[in-house]
Formats: C-alpha cells, sequence, structure tokens
C-alpha cells in the first residue's frame, strides 16, 4: 500500500512518529550547526600552528606569536596562549602550563558543544520507536478482540505494520545521530592530542625563558 505522503506516513505512525519526526529535524540542524562551528575553529588545519612551533623552536619568538595570533584555529589559540604564558616574567613554569591548560579545557569545551544533544537523540529515539509500537500493537489487538471470530486478518495485518513504522522510523533517526556522535568526538579528541602535543614542544624547546 502506497503512502500518500511524508506528513501521511508520519499521521499513521501516532504520536511517537510526530516526536521521532522532530527529533530528526533536530538531529540534522544539530550536525549542520557542529560543521559549521568545527570549521570556524579549524578542526581540520593546523599548517599555521605547526609553522609557529618551527619558528618558535628557531628562536625566532615574534615571528611565531605573528603567524598565530588572530587566528580562530583551536591549535593556534592554543599555540599563542602557549607562548605568551611561557613569556610572561610573572608566571612560573608550573603557574604558565596551567594557564596554557585553562586555555585549552576551555576551546575543547567548544569543540564538544552540542555531542550530548546527539548522545541523548541516539539513546532515546529507539525506545521512543518501540514505544510507538508497542501502542500500535495494543491498539491492533484491541481491534481484533472486539470483532472476535470475525476479524479480518488484514485489518490486523495493517495494524501491525503500521505500529512497526515508529520502530523503524526511531533506529533512523538513531543511527546517523550515533554515527555523528563518533566522528565527531573523534575530532574533538584529535583536537585535544594536537593542542596537547603543541603545548609540550613549546614547553620543552626552544623560547626564551
Amino acid at each position: 500500500m502506497m503512502l500518500d505522503g511524508p506528513l501521511a506516513f508520519i499521521d499513521r505512525g501516532g504520536a511517537a512518529m510526530w516526536v521521532i519526526a522532530a527529533l530528526s529535524v533536530v538531529t540534522l540542524a544539530i550536525i549542520l550547526w557542529k560543521l559549521w562551528r568545527l570549521s570556524l575553529m579549524g578542526a581540520w588545519s593546523g599548517r599555521a600552528t605547526e609553522q609557529a612551533i618551527r619558528l618558535w623552536r628557531d628562536g625566532q619568538v615574534d615571528a611565531a606569536l605573528a603567524s598565530v595570533a588572530g587566528r580562530r584555529s583551536l591549535r593556534a589559540r592554543l599555540a599563542h596562549a602557549a607562548m605568551s604564558a611561557r613569556l610572561d616574567p610573572q608566571l612560573s613554569d608550573a603557574a604558565a602550563r596551567e594557564e596554557t591548560a585553562r586555555h585549552a579545557r576551555a576551546d575543547l569545551a567548544g569543540a564538544r558543544e552540542g555531542l550530548r544533544a546527539l548522545e541523548l537523540i541516539a539513546a532515546i529515539a529507539p525506545l521512543l520507536g518501540l514505544f510507538g509500537t508497542v501502542l500500535g500493537m495494543i491498539e491492533a489487538f484491541q481491534t481484533l478482540q472486539e470483532a472476535g471470530g470475525g476479524a479480518d486478518p488484514s485489518t490486523l495485518a495493517g495494524g501491525i505494520w503500521e505500529a512497526l513504522l515508529t520502530t523503524a522510523a526511531g533506529m533512523a533517526v538513531a543511527i546517523p545521530a550515533a554515527m555523528a556522535l563518533a566522528w565527531f568526538d573523534s575530532i574533538a579528541d584529535r583536537l585535544q592530542a594536537d593542542m596537547e602535543d603543541a603545548a609540550t614542544r613549546i614547553f620543552l624547546r626552544g623560547g626564551p625563558r
């Protein structure tokens, strides 16, 4: 049996299907927003940071700072913060490292923003689908009971497949949400590793103190 359109498809699944449809819109919005945010944060660029660290190790402090000054890349921001902290005569080595770590934590929190929402959607979408299926099955068997011995098997089958729509829809939303969550989480982990590596190289080698 052909469905009349997206709205008819959603309506057949009942209230749970409408909630799942809303979650699908939210999931897509979060994914697009995260891609835009990570692009602004320079999640896939690190050339300027590597160049700055090479200059730093060669003793070209001003050039190293200038190459990462004002950049939006999280790696570049961390490199600039580490260099500035190391050059600050008022900060001990331990204090400089702590100041750098503070900047890193703040930037990484921004990189992980929105991931909890994806995690929640990936967890509850299948449960909502199952809940909708259970409600649909209850309704289908109530109809069967009321019809008694004269129940039409095709009517029962129609009620069951409509009830199963919510389970399929919930999985269809949860799977991409879980995949996006894993991908974004791996990007944040890579950023954290690169930032820690950059800070270590800045504090261990080169630059006046």
